[in-house]
């Protein structure tokens, strides 16, 4: 059997981001359970804002090929008006079906106020569309700068559950893919590899 590899999509550009400190942890998980795993840190790459018209911009190939190597992704973002990130958006954008098709997605939000459960909605109906096979289990931090102590999280039920993300990852990538679903055929943009800017 072979080592699984997953890859965490930080959307989040902040220095001091706690998404990042979250996926970290998530990682610990992944390496409980036998995998490897890396942070893309979506600070290091030039992706502008994805312009359908252009086979190439800035980093996009490089970002493309880690997430599609990848054998399970965890999306990790922090929540804006409700929603996840467009950093995270604007890199999905440049994803399509031969990054995402049948590939098992972690989901984890975290927000600096209520319950963040609206971005992991909206991740999870991006994911479907991409026809993805995203995890039951899903993490979200509330409240989340007083979840931390440095780099640690302080409540240990909450550490687990970002733990069990991570194995969880690990242990469904090798499921059997879904068959295509409606919301995948109808995404007509993704097929063809171009984002959802269409052709």
């Amino acid at each position: 059997m072979t080592e699984k590899h997953v890859v965490a999509v930080c959307g989040s550009l902040r220095d001091q981001s706690y998404t990042r400190r979250a996926l970290e942890h998530a990682l610990v998980g992944v390496r409980e359970a036998g995998g490897t795993g890396e942070i893309l840190d979506l600070r290091a790459y030039d992706l502008p804002s994805l312009d359908a018209d252009e086979d190439e911009q800035g980093d996009s190939e490089v970002v493309v090929e880690r997430i599609h190597e990848a054998d399970a992704v965890i999306l990790g973002t922090p929540v804006y008006h409700g929603s996840y990130s467009g950093v995270l958006k604007n890199t999905l954008d440049y994803c399509g079906f031969d990054e995402f098709d049948g590939k098992t997605v972690g989901l984890l939000a975290v927000a600096g106020g209520g319950f963040p459960v609206t971005a992991l909605d909206h991740l999870r109906s991006v994911c479907r569309a991409l026809n993805a096979w995203v995890l039951p289990h899903q993490v979200a931090l509330p409240n989340v700068s007083s979840q931390f102590d440095g780099d640690e999280l302080v409540d240990g039920g909450l550490e687990k559950r970002v733990h069990v993300l991570g194995r969880r990852v690990v242990e469904y990538a090798r499921i059997e893919p879904d068959p295509t679903t409606f919301e995948a055929g109808e995404n007509v943009g993704a097929g063809e590899n171009v984002g959802a800017g269409g052709k």
